[in-house]
Formats: structure tokens, sequence, C-alpha cells
């Protein structure tokens, strides 16, 4: 997932080797990779009274460690794609910024990959062949995203990508270690989690669109233009709200889910700052506020199903 770090933050002079590891992890988008796990969980014990740590932990560390992967392939695969140069509208990236050479980089996304793969066949252990199907799949778009001679980052299917990995795999698959099996509930509640996903992959694109244009993405935000773009974000993050009352219906639960509405409030704001943001780096801090509402949302939906 792209990195929401101000250009203000961005290092002025070459940063050390760790810390040009640190920023090319991305790392204040990972908790996108930990928000689903956090809500499949809470589903699971909400419905089925029953819930067992190891599974969601190490669920937790192999879907940040796919999002570390995907990070880094990014890096490297969109400055050799020529998409990446260090004079990007978005935070410096390691590789563009030559603070990390691409066979560094490329070796550490593998590494990343394997990693959550190993972590996967203890997961396997618990939930059977789902779960291979979800990791292998999760595995094999985390590469897709920028790899290969389509990259899905090229076409307007990136907030599709992100829905389905960020929302339906990781939440389904979370619910499903802990109860065996997957519910209507389970399918809404990915839905919510994953359109959060889905908007700070569009605030991302937003911003590069005209450079995304010149290189031929062709993302969603270059298909639909800035006007679609100010249509397409407000319902994503309209959407988590408007399935409240399903996910109600769905699990079984009462006016206990009005927890999570303070947060539409930030989702107005947000929107409205969307729309009047003229373009360019004013988008980083948008991102990131836009990841951080995931989060809260997140946060306390889960309360809300385990009270």
């Amino acid at each position: 997932m792209p990195d929401p770090l101000p250009p203000a933050a961005a290092p002025a002079v070459r940063p050390s080797p760790r810390q040009a590891w640190w920023l090319a992890l991305r790392p204040k988008t990972l908790s996108v990779s930990i928000a689903p796990v956090l809500v499949g969980s809470a589903l699971a014990f909400a419905e089925s009274g029953a819930w067992t740590a190891w599974p969601a932990i190490v669920a937790a560390l192999a879907a940040v460690l796919i999002q570390i992967g995907t990070n880094l392939y990014n890096d490297v695969a969109d400055f050799e794609r020529g998409a990446d140069t260090p004079d990007r509208l978005g935070p410096p990236r390691a590789t563009a910024m030559g603070w990390l050479s691409p066979q560094a980089v490329r070796r550490a996304a593998w590494a990343a990959f394997a990693a959550a793969f190993a972590l996967g066949i203890a997961l396997v252990l618990r939930g059977g062949w789902p779960i291979v199907a979800i990791g292998l799949a999760s595995l094999a778009a985390g590469w897709a995203y920028t790899g290969g001679s389509r990259p899905i980052a090229y076409t307007p299917f990136g907030e599709l990508f992100v829905l389905a990995f960020f929302g339906l795999a990781a939440v389904g698959g979370s619910y499903y270690l802990q109860t065996l099996a997957l519910s209507p509930a389970a399918v809404v509640a990915s839905l919510m989690v994953g359109a959060f996903a889905a908007a700070v992959i569009s605030v991302n694109n937003t911003r590069d669109l005209a450079t995304d244009a010149r290189v031929g993405k062709r993302t969603l935000a270059v298909r639909l233009g800035r006007s679609g773009m100010d249509r397409v974000y407000p319902v994503e993050l309209a959407l988590p709200f408007l399935l409240l009352p399903l996910l109600a219906a769905t699990a079984g639960r009462g006016v206990e889910l009005v927890l999570p509405l303070p947060v539409a409030i930030g989702a107005w704001r947000l929107a409205r700052r969307f729309a009047a943001e003229p373009g360019g780096t004013g988008f980083n801090a948008l991102l990131a506020a836009t990841a951080r509402l995931q989060a809260a949302f997140a946060v306390l939906l889960s309360f809300a199903l385990l009270f």
C-alpha cells in the first residue's frame, strides 16, 4: 500500500540505510493489513462465543508481511518501469532515490513473501485447504500488483484488488480461522473494511493522476479523471457506514453497532478535503488521514462487536 509520509516529513538529505529501509516499508499504512484481521476475529467471537489467540496473531503477522512484500516489490518495479522518479509527487521511494539497490529491495520483497508463506503453513494446519487458497492467492496478488506483463496497479482494478484482498480475503480468512465457517455477516464486514482500503488507493492514484498518465498507467483515476474520483472517494468512505444496519441484522447485533458512527464525521470532512484539494503533494496528508480513519473505524467496530 502507498505510504502517506507528507512531503514536509520526507528526508532532505540521504537517510541512513536503516532509515531508508524503514521508509521503503511504508509503515504508516501497515494498519490497512491489521484492521481486517481485528474485525474478522472480533466478529467471529461475537457470533461463536469462542476465540483462539494464535491464529489471529499469526494471520496479522502474515498479512503485514504480504503488504510489506507488496510495498517493496512496488518500490523496485515502479522504478524499473520508469513510473517512479526522484521528482515524483508522492513520498520519495528508496530505489528511485538511489538509497537502496534494486537487487536488495527485490530480495527483501521475496524474503517478506517467503516469511508470510512460512506463517501460512501454520494457518493451514488450522484452517485447511480454504486457507491454502486464500494464502496462495494473496501472495500471487501481492507480486502481481506491480509485477508481470500487466500489473494490477497499472490497470483500473487497483481499488477492486484491495477490496478483495484487504477486505474479503483478510476479514473472511480471519473469521474462518476462528470458526472454520463463513457467515453472511463476515461478508458484510469484509466489504466495510475493504471499502476504506480502496479509498486509500483512490487518494494515492488521484494524487499521481498526471504522472501515471504520462508513463502509461491506466488507473481508475486516469480513466475517470479528477471529476470522477471526486465521486468515487466519498462513496468508498460512505459504504462502511451505510452497511452498519445490514451488519447488525446479519450478525444479530443491536444498537451497540452505532459505536463507529462518530467516525462518519471524519469521513465527511475527508470527502470535503478531497474535493477541495487542488492536487499534487497535498494528497499525501489526506492519504495518511484515510488510513487512520480506517483504523479508528475498525477498532470501534471491533469493540462494538465484542461488547
